[in-house]
């Protein structure tokens, strides 16, 4: 059996792959696959609306929102969201508490005037910024990465009050895993590859003010409102990504909703950070207590020679995607929702005992 820690493209639900695995053939009796099939026809248009209403209904959100079905990225969003809302002689704000924060924030100075208004960079982004100073009601968009995939650091559910600026996230690796106020936030992001489905497709879910604050002199193709108008149909969308995506909300609801991934997602964190609690030294976690990811977990070993050790004793065990992102190196073990809590037992199993062999 492989135990799949991968962090992007990630873990699938099983159920999920068996029904594609059934439907793929002849989609719903059309007598062709789900990817023969054209986005204009109305097998695939029922996917796409289907998808957007189960999205909201998870998320308790009604008509002042829409769900959009693009492309690129999460990376492509940080382009996005400064050309359209970050007009001549405006400011944004972010909070930097990673490497994806980062970049948001880089490609956002390449496009107008951003203002850093907290980073923990200081401190090798262990942590989250305290004491937070409320931003200027005058700024366009405040910006955040809720989850640090490469750090392992995430935001609590319930985000500091940040006043009455337009809220955007970037949602990418924590989005679906938990309950949370999705009415705060006027813009949210996710690249699909790690709770929602496989690569291909970017989940935008924005408020319909801020589709109409949108500036009308870009290129149509990267305005939000060209795809909230054509129900993200303006372009040839990822079929097959968008058909995965509902086919996981569908899942996500048959298992009890967020609240369910919630708990489910806190036991399997809880038994990988008690093997390195418990470990006196010879795991190091990076992020700091308070701030620990439950999507990835991030840790150390004593020498570059033996994280190599534990990676390819633990790829030989069935073990695979552990090996820290290439920037930083060290241990990650990416939890996501289709991860499983035995997964994650067989993980903590693994490395008591090599600490017990190698400590």
């Amino acid at each position: 059996m492989i135990h799949n820690f991968n962090p992007g493209p990630a873990a699938l639900p099983p159920e999920v792959i068996a029904r594609v695995q059934a439907e793929l053939p002849d989609y719903r009796g059309c007598g062709m696959s789900i990817l023969e099939i054209s986005h204009r026809s109305k097998e695939y248009e029922a996917v796409n609306a289907t998808a957007e209403a189960n999205l909201k209904a998870l998320l308790g959100l009604g008509d002042e929102y829409r769900v959009l079905f693009m492309q690129g990225g999460a990376s492509m969003q940080f382009a996005l969201i400064p050309l359209n809302f970050l007009a001549a002689g405006a400011t944004a704000a972010y909070i930097i508490t990673g490497t994806w924060g980062e970049k948001a924030y880089e490609e956002a100075q390449r496009l107008g005037t951003v203002h850093l208004l907290a980073s923990t960079s200081s401190d090798g982004y262990r942590s989250l910024p305290t004491d937070v100073p409320e931003p200027d009601s005058q700024v366009a968009y405040l910006h955040l990465t809720t989850n640090e995939t490469i750090q392992g650091v995430q935001w609590p559910a319930e985000l500091p009050d940040f006043g009455a600026v337009p809220l955007i996230a970037d949602m990418s690796s924590d989005f679906l895993s938990r309950p949370f106020t999705a009415n705060r936030f006027a813009l949210m992001y996710a690249g699909a590859q790690k709770n929602l489905g496989p690569a291909g497709v970017t989940v935008v879910v924005i408020r319909q003010d801020m589709i109409e604050r949108g500036r009308k002199d870009l290129p149509v193709i990267m305005r939000y409102a060209t795809f909230a108008k054509n129900n993200s149909l303006y372009n040839t969308p990822p079929v097959f990504a968008v058909y995965m995506v509902n086919l996981v909300l569908e899942w996500i609801k048959d298992q009890g909703g967020l609240s369910a991934m919630a708990e489910r997602n806190a036991q399997k964190a809880a038994l990988v950070y008690a093997a390195i609690d418990d470990s006196d030294g010879f795991y190091r976690g990076h992020a700091v207590p308070a701030a620990r990811s439950l999507m990835n977990v991030t840790f150390r070993l004593a020498t570059p020679e033996l994280e190599k050790q534990f990676l390819a004793e633990a790829q030989k065990a069935g073990m695979v995607g552990l090996a820290g992102h290439r920037s930083v190196g060290g241990i990650r073990a990416s939890l996501y929702n289709a991860v499983s809590l035995e997964s994650a037992r067989v993980l903590a199993d693994f490395m008591r005992e090599f600490a017990r062999r190698y400590g």
